[in-house]
């Protein structure tokens, strides 16, 4: 059985987990961005928990494509009101940024898990997740927000994100965070093709072989409306239900989701077939 120890918390891995979306910013690829708005963004963090959300993911800048970075200090202003009104909630706090500065204040103001699309490559952002207990997510893309959609290629996409993934932990590790504290996230959308993304949800058992686990963020993404049609991130919601069982099939053991209680009930039948249902 593995266990992920984030800050205080010790998470049982022994069925798939849930981590519901929260995004603090005004344009959100999946329409449901707050803003500004600290009063709209923690009651929709209460939503996100009461709907079974296991981890509640902050998130202060968008990393859309296409989407220009935000000020370190611009994320902290948007980011510390909400997590200080959640943070005490028995619930693991995660914070969604790539900026040491950015990691350093939200881990003092109490999040249990750094969610970084640049894998900690960022000067510093490996020291300053050592010198604490938070956990993290070591997510791949292939160039940065701006560009990464603009003609990505690999040779094996496969192979390639495999690859890279195995040498960030092996960086973590080296620089004195536990394993035990690791996520991977192959970065479903950031620098891939259509055919990148479903190759490499087809064959995500392969990522979940390199022994650390796994988290997929699939939910309302292109992929899935360019196989439905569904050109509103709102209106991809089963598509985005559907795949978040496909990866937990092929090993995902963390879902990050913008539909909590829709991916609870479709996990919690999925979980009844494998498991039983005493």
């Amino acid at each position: 059985m593995t266990t992920l120890y984030c800050g205080p918390y010790a998470l049982t891995l022994d069925r798939p987990l849930i981590m519901g979306v929260v995004n603090l910013t005004s344009d959100s690829f999946s329409g449901d961005g707050v803003g500004s708005d600290v009063r709209a963004a923690i009651a929709h963090a209460e939503a996100q928990r009461a709907a079974g959300a296991d981890i509640l993911d902050l998130g202060a800048e968008s990393s859309r494509p296409g989407a220009p970075p935000a000020r370190a200090e611009e994320e902290i202003r948007r980011l510390l009101p909400v997590l200080g009104a959640v943070r005490d909630w028995g619930v693991p706090v995660s914070v969604d940024t790539t900026k040491p500065k950015v990691m350093r204040a939200a881990i003092d103001a109490g999040a249990a898990l750094i969610n970084d699309i640049a894998a900690l490559r960022a000067p510093g952002a490996l020291e300053v997740v050592a010198r604490g207990e938070a956990g993290v997510c070591l997510m791949h893309m292939q160039g940065e927000p701006r560009t990464m959609q603009d003609a990505p290629q690999y040779d094996d996409v496969v192979a390639e994100v495999h690859a890279f993934l195995v040498g960030r932990v092996l960086a973590c590790v080296a620089a004195g965070i536990a394993q035990s504290r690791l996520l991977i996230d192959p970065g479903f959308g950031f620098g891939k093709t259509l055919q990148h993304n479903y190759a490499l949800l087809r064959e995500l058992d392969r990522i979940a072989q390199i022994g650390v686990p796994v988290l997929a963020g699939l939910s309302r993404k292109s992929m899935l409306g360019a196989v439905t049609g569904r050109e509103n991130g709102l209106a991809r919601m089963p598509a985005s239900v559907a795949a978040a069982v496909l990866a937990v099939e092929r090993g995902a053991r963390i879902v990050r989701v913008h539909d909590v209680a829709a991916t609870r009930d479709a996990l919690a039948v999925w979980n009844a077939m494998e498991r039983g249902t005493e």
